[in-house]
């Protein structure tokens, strides 16, 4: 079937790239950032350990990064596009040591990753924690390389000596594409040691960790051109055009779905996140959420839950549920709460600032009438809560949300899901159209450096479509007291600081 370009559709032409928690998508967008055909994609899984590690081979998640993009080009040939540009995005807080010529050395870790756990203590110990998080947006705790660091030190015996450079997947691209290590202000904006302000690597905490500063990439935003023989070879259209260095995918995510300024973005996918995306060339960062960077004059703003759509699938997995229409059906069809559940939603440990209540998962309240049904709808609760945890804790540094609007495939494959987050919420939900929000935003700060639109972020916010889910107010207080029970009510009381855009 031939994917000629339709009439409406104009260049230049951006070929997005996300590396997200459980799939590489690559995809064509025009000038407009409208889609040329659905995005390629590559999923994977990450390893769990015994002992709370989570992590993967990047060799393995770099081959399905360059399948994605090889089915994206294919798609761009048929089409007949004149690509202008490569825009990337990945997943914050991965850390793999490389050598100079870019085959990583360690395992890749992820956000995840629990095993820091006594490196952050050790770290904490050895820094001033509230003046960390005021430069570097961050906690010091195990989500984050800076702390990973510290116990790999130890834990990779005579690898970390190895490593030339540590970065993530978008380093690691970088230096087998082009043979040079450099990362986004965005990227080295979620690892923990960069100074938010001055964007350079912060003296004290790489001195902490027992790093030089030459073992960790080039901080640029300065695309990089000129793909190197094998890989110019297999895609002469990207040879020579700009490849901008990847983009963390929350800060894509808000961008993408329009929630800028005192528009909240909820972004579920594999995990979940509650964000807050302005321009901010000087950020004061908010106590208890942390504070990363899109690019040298934006930021991003909020706080994560790691138990998301990956719980959805965990519960597809070890449960004996229906098939998903007939799963969508009797999901809708309960009462809130009326399971008479408590669920502690951790799977992987959460994310900073570290939550109240237990480590891992918990689930009481079963009786000899609970059914897979029933006890996935707890937990599908249990993580909407979090979320409303998540929403408080951001609305509590200034003024309410104007709106909220969410997206992510999680939400977007269960209606009855993104209903439960609407009344967790208690407020209007707007859902983003597009799932492929990061894709999306990825390409528009590509499209603003090539000069094609002016300020991504007005462009973003000028587009409200998406249905919008009103919530139950019955619902939203029976939701209140359930939140109760698991220690996820009411965050703090709003600050003097304003959200504003």
């Amino acid at each position: 079937m031939s994917t000629a370009v339709p009439p409406a559709r104009r260049g230049p032409w951006i070929l997005a790239v996300d590396v997200g928690s459980s799939s590489v998508r690559a995809q064509w967008l025009d000038a407009s950032c409208a889609p040329l055909a659905e995005a390629a994609r590559e999923l994977y899984a990450w390893d769990s350990t015994p002992d709370g590690g989570m992590q993967l081979d990047a060799e393995s998640l770099l081959a399905r990064c360059l399948r994605a993009i090889d089915r994206a080009v294919a798609v761009g040939r048929e089409a007949g596009i004149e690509p202008a540009a490569v825009a990337l995005a990945t997943f914050w807080h991965g850390l793999v040591g490389m050598d100079a010529d870019g085959c990583p050395v360690t395992p890749l870790t992820g956000w995840g990753d629990g095993r820091a756990r006594a490196a952050a203590d050790a770290l904490r110990a050895r820094l001033d924690e509230s003046a960390v998080h005021r430069r570097t947006g961050c906690f010091v705790h195990e989500a984050y390389p800076a702390a990973r660091l510290v116990w790999l030190e130890d834990a990779a015996g005579d690898t970390f000596p190895r490593a030339a450079t540590w970065g993530s997947i978008g380093e690691v691209l970088a230096l087998r594409l082009f043979g040079e290590a450099r990362t986004s202000v965005s990227m080295a904006s979620g690892t923990g040691l960069m100074d938010l302000r001055r964007m350079r690597w912060d003296d004290a905490v790489v001195d902490a960790v027992g790093l030089s500063p030459e073992r960790l990439p080039v901080i640029s935003d300065v695309p990089l051109q000129g793909l190197r023989g094998e890989f110019a070879s297999r895609w002469p259209e990207l040879a020579a055009i700009p490849w901008f260095p990847a983009l963390g995918d929350g800060a894509c995510a808000s961008l993408g779905m329009g929630a800028v300024g005192r528009t909240v973005g909820l972004t579920v996918g594999t995990t979940a996140a509650v964000r807050v995306l302005r321009d901010d060339p000087a950020p004061v960062v908010p106590p208890g959420l942390w504070c990363y960077r899109l690019d040298a004059r934006r930021t991003v703003t909020g706080r994560a839950t790691s138990n998301a759509g990956n719980i959805f699938a965990w519960l597809r997995h070890v449960l004996a549920l229906p098939p998903a229409d007939e799963l969508e059906a009797q999901l809708s069809a309960m009462r809130p709460a009326a399971h008479g559940m408590t669920v502690v939603p951790r799977l992987v440990p959460e994310r900073p600032p570290r939550p109240e209540g237990p480590d891992w998962a918990v689930m009481a309240g079963m009786t000899p009438a609970t059914g897979p049904v029933e006890i996935a709808r707890a937990w599908l609760e249990a993580a909407s809560f979090t979320m409303a945890d998540a929403l408080d804790a951001v609305e509590a540094d200034g003024d309410p949300a104007a709106e909220v609007v969410a997206g992510g495939g999680a939400l977007h494959a269960s209606p009855a899901w993104a209903r439960m987050v609407a009344d967790a919420l208690g407020r209007p939900v707007r859902l983003a159209p597009d799932p492929e929000t990061t894709l999306r935003g990825a390409a528009l700060v590509a499209l603003e450096r090539l000069g094609v639109i002016g300020d991504a972020m007005e462009f973003a916010a000028a587009d409200r479509a998406g249905v919008v889910l009103q919530p139950d107010a019955e619902a939203h207080e029976v939701y209140r007291a359930a939140r109760r029970r698991t220690g996820l009510d009411e965050g703090p009381q709003p600050s003097a600081q304003r959200l504003s855009s």
